[in-house]
């Protein structure tokens, strides 16, 4: 057991990543103690959560006061002995902010113990309480109402059932039991639904679960800031290309106040459906959600969709096109363990390029495109940008507003001049916030909330051909 200091990669990967962070580009305008010192931060940060967690106000259905009012009240009945300040984003008007509160070293531990696996070890550290699908196992004398100290198997090893585990664990808080342990592996009909009530995590946060929800949206502060850099118009064309679950396509209606088309894809079926509860939830009628595979979505003659409801649809048919690829997820926090392979991780260039070749041929001429992912490989984001440059000259590269983060990362060969219109969210240049006793000032937590985010890059391009 540890107190996690970092994220456990496979051996190549990380390999993989210290060479990306030590570039001859990147070494050459930092030096290489600071390149070395970047990158073990940034393993760091990426096992903790952000210092903010991030709620997206319906500005349809509410203003941002009267959401925040709410939420407050809300906040109180899960919490109330402490006091959580709710920010609003100076530069991002729909933009609440709620600190996290934490680590919180000096926890007890309680005999009595469950294993969980790595993706709900995760969501606990953001606020989530366990649910009985996610345990692995259990105390054998483990009854409904214990006090019980929670860990997560971040290698992947516990087997569901067990009655002890040996492996690589992280304690990640204490909570009540909801269920007894047989209640939760009996063979023939498990109880499904809480397991754990999470009372004493070692990072304390509010619970979004169903919380008002018409009202607001939990959403990671870079995915807001996507949908503003879009900057979409009403009356406008829109096309979100792989939309699900939905975040930045709700956001791009309600920028545009519901007046337009936005057209979002996404080829599972389940997703799709996703997209469209959420949109019925936050009451958004522009928005019109298709199962389909957004690299087949341009179409090619008059056989392909000759109705000419849904995709594929004609080149040069949308205003303004958002490109949220599929990548490898790097950036997400928090990440105690990186399941993904080198292989894997190095795989999704090509499709990415196969989205991009998409959506340049679906922009109207003077349209905007913006491309973005939630990791932080060159591979998947400066390069990306050097290559759609050499390949489509009728793409130019666009100062983006708002532009919060940081600039790109060297290494592409890309011009400084570029890179400055690149945003990139950097979690090894963070600038946390100290939560572990309580809540920040109001002077201390812009600068942190801007930058102690999730991994995230944007690239803004306008079609002018």
């Amino acid at each position: 057991m540890s107190f996690f200091p970092k994220i456990l990669l496979r051996k190549e990967v990380e390999d993989y990543l210290r060479n990306v962070h030590h570039n001859p580009e990147l070494v050459g305008a930092l030096g290489a103690d600071e390149a070395e010192r970047r990158f073990d931060c940034l393993q760091s940060r990426l096992s903790h959560p952000p210092s903010f967690t991030t709620v997206r106000v319906n500005t349809r259905l509410t203003s941002g006061e009267n959401a925040k009012q709410l939420l407050g009240e809300e906040i109180r009945k899960q919490f109330p002995s402490v006091v959580f300040p709710i920010h609003e984003h100076p530069q991002l008007p729909d933009v609440l902010l709620i600190p996290v509160i934490g680590p919180r070293r000096a926890l007890k531990q309680h005999p009595v113990q469950v294993i969980v696996g790595g993706q709900c070890g995760n969501a606990v550290l953001r606020g989530a309480h366990v649910y009985s699908a996610g345990i692995l196992s259990a105390s054998k004398w483990m009854k409904e109402g214990d006090e019980v100290s929670v860990y997560s198997d971040i290698e992947g090893k516990c087997k569901r059932g067990a009655t002890q585990f040996d492996g690589t664990k992280i304690f990640i808080g204490n909570g009540i039991s909801e269920l007894s342990r047989s209640e939760i592996f009996c063979s023939q009909s498990p109880i499904k639904g809480k397991g754990i009530r999470m009372t004493d995590p070692v990072y304390l946060s509010p619970s979004f679960d169903n919380v008002l929800p018409r009202y607001i949206f939990l959403q990671n502060l870079p995915s807001a800031v996507v949908s503003y850099v879009l900057n979409p118009q009403p009356g406008e064309r829109v096309l979100d290309m792989c939309a699900a679950p939905g975040g930045k396509t709700t956001h791009i209606a309600t920028l545009i106040n519901d007046q337009g088309e936005v057209i979002a894809i996404d080829k599972i079926a389940n997703k799709v459906e996703k997209i469209k509860q959420n949109a019925s939830v936050l009451q958004l009628r522009s928005i019109q959600a298709y199962c389909f595979n957004s690299t087949k979505a341009v179409r090619q003659d008059s056989s392909d969709n000759p109705e000419g409801t849904g995709p594929p649809f004609p080149p040069e048919s949308f205003d303004r096109v958002l490109l949220d690829a599929p990548c490898s997820g790097m950036g997400q926090r928090p990440n105690m363990a990186g399941a993904l392979s080198l292989k894997e991780l190095t795989s999704y260039q090509p499709l990415q390029r196969k989205l991009f070749r998409a959506a340049v041929s679906l922009l109207k001429p003077g349209g905007t495109l913006v491309y973005s992912t939630c990791t932080i490989t060159l591979s998947e984001n400066e390069e990306q940008v050097a290559w759609a440059l050499q390949t489509f000259p009728g793409l130019q590269l666009q100062a983006q507003d708002p532009h919060i983060g940081g600039v790109g990362m060297a290494g592409a060969g890309l011009p400084p001049d570029q890179l400055q219109l690149l945003q990139r969210f950097d979690p090894s240049l963070a600038v946390p916030c100290d939560l572990s006793d309580g809540t920040p000032e109001d002077k201390d937590w812009t600068l942190p909330a801007n930058t102690d985010t999730i991994g995230f890059f944007i690239a803004k391009f306008v079609k002018t051909s």
